[in-house]
């Protein structure tokens, strides 16, 4: 039994995670035509071998119009998803849990990878028609298309149908993301959503769409692997959403069969005011933790072995994830146990390199 919280391992439904020091899904903007590249075998690969519980792929397409830019991953293919299993079975046999982020950028997708530019690609250039609840651009993004009901119905289908891709190629975790101002984000807030139908209006409303496909992705995979739902918790704007809505929404997901809420905050709004800084987002994990009374995992600026360990002992969350903490070193999680005094397994390519005693 370790003497920390942050090495104790983590049962979440069917699965066990080894330790609670999770990688975030972080956007490489390398792929081609949705598939991945050998970038991404190498950094996932190197992730792999960092001591992490679980290491979560980017936000990847659902359709090719999802994408974020031409550079994401796409998983509408059976194609696409069986790039990602040689990845998924070497990270098994480092000990690591793999998950994936099922994704649909919105009024936010066919933009410039952000080392070629910023903003909406023209469809003459290359771009795509974007979607969304209702046609209010992002910003000085292009203006979207409204989305009918019948579209809805066609997305939730390939969000059930991605999942279940991605579960038949070895991922151990499916998360959908709906936070951070892509399409479901886009849906959940009245400063962005204007429908008077039956998915906009009062919270039920807008809150449907979410449910729905978090309905039909736990109905698409097996029973013990863990849905999660990556939310923000508040749009930072007075009128937006906010953190007393994602509670609620977080209740009711947690009925639908969501394991745990992934806890992220802003993204819909492009010039609101937010006050970052180390664990600035965590009372709101702690929140929806203690009075949804469902898992949840903090992210932001989490850098420190010690503040991982404190975020944890506080009961503000049931696992952190971290980051450009990670970017800038893969075995972060390594590190972490030996500035912590515990002892866990290096690979044994690795083991050299420690500073305690084996």
């Amino acid at each position: 039994m370790t003497s920390t919280k942050l090495f104790q391992p983590l049962q979440i439904n069917g699965i066990e995670f080894k330790n609670r020091a999770w990688v975030s899904p972080m956007c490489q903007y390398s792929a081609e035509n949705g598939f991945i590249s050998e970038w991404h075998r190498i950094h996932l690969g190197a992730l792999a071998t960092g001591g992490a519980g679980l290491v979560m792929v980017e936000a990847s397409g659902v359709t090719a119009e999802a994408r974020i830019s031409p550079g994401c991953p796409g998983l509408w293919s059976d194609e696409h998803v069986e790039k990602f299993r040689p990845i998924v079975d070497f990270a098994h046999s480092m000990g690591a849990r793999m998950g994936i982020q099922l994704a649909h950028a919105g009024r936010k997708a066919s933009t410039f990878v952000p080392w070629n530019g910023s903003g909406s690609i023209a469809i003459a250039e290359g771009g795509w028609e974007t979607v969304a609840p209702s046609a209010i651009p992002f910003g000085t993004y292009a203006t979207p298309r409204t989305l009918t009901s019948d579209e809805i119905a066609e997305r939730i289908h390939d969000f059930a149908a991605a999942a279940k891709r991605v579960v038949a190629v070895g991922f151990d975790v499916v998360e959908i993301h709906a936070a951070h101002g892509y399409l479901f984000h886009q849906f959940l807030s009245p400063l962005s959503n204007f429908r008077e139908d039956g998915y906009g209006g009062d919270f039920a409303g807008r809150t449907r769409f979410l449910r729905e496909t978090a309905s039909a992705v736990r109905e698409a995979i097996p029973a013990a692997t863990p849905l999660f739902v990556r939310i923000s918790a508040t749009d930072w704007v007075d009128g937006g959403w906010d953190l007393e809505q994602a509670i609620e929404l977080s209740k009711q997901l947690k009925i639908l069969g969501v394991n745990l809420i992934d806890v992220s905050s802003g993204g819909l709004v492009h010039d609101a005011k937010i006050s970052a800084g180390p664990n600035y987002q965590v009372p709101f994990a702690a929140a929806i933790r203690n009075k949804a009374e469902i898992a949840t995992s903090a992210v932001g600026f989490i850098t420190e072995a010690a503040q991982a360990e404190e975020i944890l002992q506080s009961g503000s969350a049931d696992a952190v994830m971290l980051a450009r903490a990670f970017l800038r070193n893969p075995r972060w999680t390594l590190n972490a146990a030996e500035a912590l005094g515990e002892k866990i397994a290096w690979p044994k390519q690795l083991d050299r390199a420690r500073t305690l005693p084996a």
